[in-house]
C-alpha cells in the first residue's frame, strides 16, 4: 500500500497520459465535487467532451471554479493530462493566487496500457501517436516537477501502485485548532532573558535550571502554555539564554512559539547564506561561537521548523510575528509566509530608515483574535481585536504577555536599555505598565466598520457579503431612523413564504410548508401568525443594568424597535411596555430561570398588535384609498351594468367580471380592516412574545420551540394588564398522515375566522439538513389575507396562474444569511465580544433588506 499524504486545502493536480486512469483515480479518492475534469468542461463550453477546439474556453472555465472554490477553503482536483508544463505553470499560479499549496500527484503508467485503454474506449479514439507525445513530456517533465513550484510531488509507477495508494489528508501545519489553550502569549524578547524569567514568574511558570543554573525549561502547575510571537533573538544581552529556555519549553510541551524576522534571518546566516550582519545579529552569531556545533544546529533546526503563523483554539485565535489579514489565515504560501514574517510595506522608508507599514490591523474584521509583535510601540492597544505585544523591552520598555483567553495583560519593565533604538522609544519609567494598556472604547462604533463592501463571518453560515450599496442604504436607514445602534443587538431575519400551491383556488397551503421540511426533520410547530409587527423587546431588570450593561441614559429600562431597528414608541409609552414586560418576567421568576450569575436582561422575540401601531400611515394612503375608490365606483358600475343587461344589451360577461370585482373589492377592505383597531396608550396594545433570543447566560436558539412557547406562555399567565398576548400552537407529526391533515385543518380554522395564518418550524429549533442549514419558519399566508399583498383581484383564475411562477430562491437565500447574522450578533454579545462587532452583523442584517427580493413574498 502507497500512502500519499495531501494537505486539507490544497490544489492537486493529476498527471497523466490519457488512459492513465486519471478520472478513475479520482473517482476513488475525492469526492464527485471535488474533481474538476477537463474534459466535463469541454462538454460545458461546446456540448462535445472531445472538441479540442473547446479546450482555451474549457481551461477558463475550469480554473475559474477552482478559483471559487480555493476561495472557499476547499479542497480542489484537476483532472487532466497536464503533461505540458504551461498547463501545469497556470495551476501553481492558481495556486499560489488563492494562498493554497499545489501537490502533483503524477500516474505514470506504461505506454502500452494507455494505448490499448485508449482503443477500448468506446466515446473516443485518440492517436497512438498522440499517447505516445504526451508520454513523452510526461518523462522530460518527471525530475523538474518540484523546481515548477509544486510542494508536493507523489509519483505513482505502474499500475499495481496505483491501485495500492491511499489518500491521507493532513491539515496545514498552521491548523493547530484542536489546541484550546489557556495560553500566555510573549511579545518579542530579543535576547532579554532575565525579564523573560521575570514575565514567566509572574505568570506563574516554574522555571527549571540545568546543573549550571541555565534556564532550559518552564512549567504552569495549572497546564497553561506559553506562546511566544518570535523575535527570540538579537539585540539584548542573552539570545542563547532564551533560546534554551524557549526550547525546552517547545520541546516539552510547555510552549508553542512562530518564528519572527530575526529568527529566519539567523537561519539564514547559519546556513552560510549571504546576509547583512546587523540590527543585532552580531551579538547573536557572537553568543552562539561560544557553542557547541551540535547546540548551534539544534538553534537552526529550531528555528527553521517553526510555522509562520498557528490558528488555535478551534480558529478563534491566531499568531503571527507581523499578523496576519483573515484571507490569509490557515494558507500557505510565500507571501502569507512573508506577511507574517515582516508586514505589510510601502517599500518606502522613514526619516530613521525603517520601513513604513502599512497598518493592516485598521481594516480587520475577522472573528479570530490576531496577536503579533514586531512593531514596537509604547502600551499594548487593541485594534478591531488585534494587540501587538512588542512593547519595546529591548528598548528599555516592557516585555508584555498577554493572557489567553482571559485577555489580561501582564508586563515586566525592562531592567535597562539594551539597544539604541533607531526611532526614539519611552523607556519604562516613561511609560507605567499595566494600567496604560489602551483599548478602542466598546461602546464606540466607527462608520468605517460598515462602509463599503464587506465580507461578515458567522459560524452557523460562513462568509455573509454585503454589497457596497447595501450597505449604504442601511447607513441612510440607521442614522436616520433606527434606535440608538447600542441598544441594537438583533434584528430578525426576514421570512420566506412556502413554495407556491401547484392548483386549486390558494396560492399557499400547508402541505408545501410540509414537504419543506420532510426528509430532514420529523416534527415541527405550526405557530399562529399574528396580525402584527415583528417586535424586538430588549428589557433589563432595572436602570442601573441599562446603564451598566448598554449604557442606556437615566430612567431607561430597555428598548422595543422593529425589524429595521426602528421605535415603535415614545420614551413614555415604551417604558411602560417595558414594565409590563418586566413585571411579568418577574412574577413568573424568569429573572433566575433565564440570567446568568448576576441576572439583569432579557432580549425577546414578539409581535406587537395592532399592525396599524407600525404601519398607520400605509394603511390609510395605501390600502384604505384602493378601497375607498373601489366602494365608490364599483357599486355604480355594477347597477349600470344591470340596468344595462335588463335593456337587453349584451353585457352579461362584463356584468359578471364587476360584481367579482366588487366581492374581490368587499374581501379586501374586510382583510385590511382587521389590522385596525383603537389604541390609546397601552389600551388595545397587544405584545405576543413567542421566543427567548438571549439573557445574561446566552442565547437559546438550541431549544425547542415548546420550551420557547412554554416560556411565553408563563408571562401571559403572570401579566395582570392584559396587554401581553398568547401564541397558539400545534405540533405536527410529518410522517403521519392524519397528524398533518389535523394542521392543515388547524390553519383553515384560523384563516377561516380572519386570521392572517400561520409559520411552521422545526420543532427542535435550529436544525441542518442535508443541504445546510434549515429555514428557521416558512410562512403560510391564508387566502384572504393574501388579498392585501396581491391586489383585491389576485384569486381570480388568470391572475393565480399568473402568480404561480414566483420565485422564491433569492427570499429563501436572504431568510438563511439574515438568520445566521442575527444568530452571530446574539453570540457575540454573549460572550462579550466589543459592540462593533456585534453591529457589524446587526448592521448586515438591515443592509441584506436592500437586496432586489419581490417584497410581497
Amino acid at each position: 500500500m502507497t500512502t500519499l499524504t495531501v494537505p486539507d486545502l490544497s490544489l492537486v493536480v493529476l498527471v497523466g497520459v490519457s488512459g492513465s486512469g486519471k478520472s478513475t483515480f479520482a473517482a476513488r479518492h475525492f469526492g464527485p465535487f471535488e474533481t474538476l475534469s477537463s474534459d466535463f468542461c469541454r462538454g460545458l463550453v461546446s456540448n462535445d467532451v472531445t472538441s479540442q477546439d473547446a479546450t482555451a474556453a474549457a481551461f477558463d472555465v475550469l480554473h475559474h471554479i477552482a478559483g471559487k472554490r480555493l476561495d472557499a477553503g476547499l479542497l480542489t482536483v484537476v483532472d487532466a493530462t497536464n503533461v505540458e508544463p504551461t498547463a501545469r505553470k497556470q495551476l501553481v499560479a492558481l495556486a499560489r493566487a488563492h494562498d493554497v499549496l499545489p501537490v502533483a500527484i503524477v500516474l505514470d503508467i506504461p505506454e502500452p496500457v494507455c494505448l490499448e485503454r485508449n482503443a477500448a474506449r468506446a466515446d473516443r479514439t485518440l492517436p497512438a501517436h498522440a499517447v505516445r507525445r504526451q508520454r513523452d513530456q510526461l518523462r522530460r517533465s518527471l525530475r523538474g516537477l518540484g523546481r515548477e513550484g509544486f510542494r508536493t510531488v507523489h509519483v505513482l509507477q505502474g499500475t499495481d501502485e496505483v491501485d495500492a495508494a491511499t489518500i491521507v489528508r493532513e491539515p496545514l501545519r498552521s491548523d493547530r485548532r484542536e489546541e484550546r489553550g489557556p495560553f500566555d502569549v510573549v511579545g518579542d524578547v530579543h535576547g532579554c532573558r532575565a525579564e523573560l524569567e521575570t514575565l514567566l514568574g509572574a505568570l506563574g511558570y516554574v522555571i527549571e535550571r540545568d546543573a549550571e543554573g541555565r534556564p532550559v525549561d518552564a512549567a504552569h502547575p495549572q497546564g497553561r502554555r506559553a506562546l511566544f510571537v518570535g523575535d527570540l533573538v538579537d539585540r539584548g544581552p542573552d539570545s542563547v539564554g532564551v533560546l534554551r529556555l524557549v526550547m525546552g519549553m517547545v520541546a516539552a510541551g510547555h510552549a508553542l512559539a512562530v518564528p519572527g524576522n530575526h529568527e529566519h534571518k539567523l537561519v539564514r546566516a547559519l546556513d552560510g547564506r549571504q546576509v547583512q550582519v546587523s540590527h543585532g545579529l552580531e551579538t547573536t552569531l557572537a553568543e552562539l561561537a561560544q557553542e557547541s556545533e551540535a547546540f548551534r544546529r539544534e538553534v537552526r533546526d529550531f528555528c527553521d521548523g517553526l510555522v509562520a503563523h498557528l490558528v488555535l483554539d478551534g480558529g478563534d485565535l491566531v499568531v503571527a510575528h507581523a499578523g496576519l489579514k483573515e484571507e490569509f489565515h490557515n494558507r500557505a504560501s510565500g507571501r502569507v509566509r512573508a506577511f507574517a514574517l515582516y508586514g505589510d510595506t510601502t517599500g518606502e522608508s522613514d526619516e530613521f530608515g525603517l520601513p513604513v507599514r502599512l497598518p493592516w490591523a485598521d481594516d480587520y474584521r475577522g472573528r479570530a483574535m490576531v496577536l503579533y509583535g514586531h512593531t514596537p510601540t509604547p502600551r499594548p492597544t487593541w485594534v478591531n481585536n488585534t494587540m501587538c505585544l512588542d512593547t519595546g523591552c529591548v528598548f528599555g520598555g516592557h516585555l508584555t504577555a498577554l493572557r489567553y483567553p482571559e485577555k489580561e495583560v501582564v508586563q515586566v519593565p525592562a531592567e535597562q536599555v539594551w539597544y539604541a533604538p533607531a526611532r526614539p522609544f519611552p523607556t519604562a519609567e516613561e511609560t507605567a505598565a499595566g494600567s496604560d494598556v489602551e483599548r478602542r472604547d466598546p461602546a464606540v462604533l466607527d462608520v468605517a466598520d460598515v462602509l463599503g463592501k464587506r465580507v461578515v463571518e458567522t459560524r452557523l453560515h460562513g462568509r455573509v457579503t454585503v454589497a457596497e450599496e447595501n450597505a449604504a442604504g442601511a447607513l441612510e436607514v440607521m442614522s436616520r431612523f433606527a434606535v440608538d445602534p447600542r441598544w441594537l443587538l438583533y434584528l430578525p431575519p426576514t421570512m420566506s413564504p412556502c413554495a407556491t400551491a401547484p392548483e386549486g383556488d390558494l396560492l399557499e397551503h400547508p402541505d408545501q410548508a410540509f414537504d419543506a421540511y420532510r426528509g430532514d426533520v420529523d416534527t415541527v410547530v405550526c405557530e399562529e401568525k399574528h396580525m402584527g409587527s415583528r417586535a424586538v423587546v430588549l428589557v433589563c431588570r432595572d436602570a442601573d443594568v441599562a446603564e451598566a450593561r448598554f449604557g442606556m441614559p437615566a430612567g431607561t429600562t430597555g428598548v422595543v424597535h422593529t425589524r429595521t431597528g426602528r421605535a415603535f414608541f415614545d420614551d413614555g409609552r415604551t417604558e411602560q411596555l417595558l414594565d409590563v414586560v418586566r413585571t411579568a418576567a418577574t412574577a413568573a421568576g424568569l429573572w433566575d430561570d433565564l440570567g446568568g450569575a448576576a441576572p439583569g436582561w432579557l432580549l425577546l422575540d414578539c409581535e406587537l398588535l395592532p399592525w396599524s401601531l407600525k404601519a398607520g400611515d400605509l394603511l390609510r394612503h395605501q390600502y384604505a384609498s384602493v378601497g375607498a375608490a373601489a366602494a365608490t365606483a364599483l357599486p355604480a358600475a355594477t347597477a349600470a351594468l344591470e340596468a344595462a343587461a335588463a335593456a337587453g344589451l349584451p353585457v352579461d360577461d362584463l356584468l359578471a367580471r364587476t360584481r367579482s370585482r366588487g366581492a374581490n373589492a368587499d374581501g379586501y377592505r374586510d382583510a385590511y380592516r382587521r389590522y385596525v383597531w383603537p389604541t390609546d396608550g397601552l389600551d388595545g396594545v397587544r405584545l405576543a412574545p413567542f421566543q427567548v433570543l438571549a439573557s445574561d447566560a446566552g442565547t437559546y436558539e438550541t431549544r425547542d420551540h415548546l420550551w420557547h412557547l412554554g416560556v411565553a406562555d408563563a408571562l401571559v399567565e403572570a401579566d395582570t394588564s392584559g396587554v401581553l398576548a398568547p401564541t397558539r400552537r400545534l405540533v405536527v407529526d410529518l410522517a403521519d398522515d392524519a397528524s398533518r391533515a389535523a394542521g392543515v385543518a388547524w390553519w383553515q380554522d384560523l384563516t377561516a375566522a380572519g386570521g392572517e395564518g400561520m409559520v411552521v418550524k422545526p420543532l427542535a429549533n435550529l436544525v441542518r439538513g442535508r443541504k445546510g442549514l434549515l429555514q428557521p419558519g416558512v410562512k403560510v399566508r391564508g387566502r384572504e389575507y393574501l388579498r392585501i399583498i396581491y391586489g383585491p383581484d389576485y384569486t381570480e383564475p388568470q391572475h393565480l396562474t399568473r402568480l404561480r411562477s414566483r420565485h422564491l430562491g433569492r427570499k429563501r437565500s436572504l431568510a438563511l444569511r439574515e438568520y445566521a447574522l442575527g444568530l452571530e450578533a446574539l453570540a457575540r454579545l454573549t460572550e462579550g465580544e466589543p459592540l462593533w462587532r456585534v453591529h457589524e452583523a446587526v448592521f448586515a442584517v438591515l443592509a441584506l433588506e436592500s437586496e432586489a427580493v419581490d417584497p410581497r413574498l
